[in-house]
């Protein structure tokens, strides 16, 4: 991790720190982590598990999305409980190009992070769009320690959203 890196994440911290609500959070995490990686797009993916669906309303430049739990990369990434690093998705079966084809937005590459809670459930998954030249080993170690950077927060208001 370099030093600019560093500094970016005490910028987020505070930020993050002062959001009240898992929308307003969840914004803050998907314009941090976009920025901070240098990836165009950012998504976050929440498990609702009684549905056993994803969903995002934060897929930028587009509403929102809804796919069950068990399909695409991001259901991989909840399935298996790992970091999935696709630089050529086309090429990928689970790749959902039909999401592209209905924003109208081309994936090149892509990076998911599962988001666990304190009792290690995977509660969503962090996916990161198009880093020109491709996503690196360095940025799967990245985005592992940044989504459990983010884990803690995105629990929190869950619970709150619950009860």
């Amino acid at each position: 991790m370099t030093a600019k890196n560093h500094k970016e994440l005490i910028v987020f911290s505070k930020e993050l720190v002062n959001t009240e609500s898992l929308l307003e959070g969840l914004h803050c995490i998907s314009k941090n982590s976009g920025s901070i990686m240098k990836a165009e797009r950012c998504s976050i993916f929440i498990y609702d598990e009684h549905k056993n669906e994803l969903w995002t309303t934060l897929a930028d430049g587009a509403g929102k999305i809804i796919i069950p739990s068990d399909v695409g990369i991001v259901g991989d990434t909840l399935r298996l409980k790992k970091v999935i690093l696709e630089n050529e998705p086309y090429n990928n079966p689970n790749f959902l190009s039909d999401i592209d084809m209905g924003t109208g937005y081309y994936t090149q590459n892509l990076l998911t992070a599962p988001i666990f809670n304190s009792k290690r459930h995977v509660v969503g998954v962090l996916e990161l769009l198009n880093k020109e030249n491709g996503f690196s080993r360095e940025d799967s170690e990245f985005i592992t320690f940044f989504s459990h950077y983010i884990s803690g927060f995105i629990e929190l208001h869950l619970f709150e959203l619950a009860n």
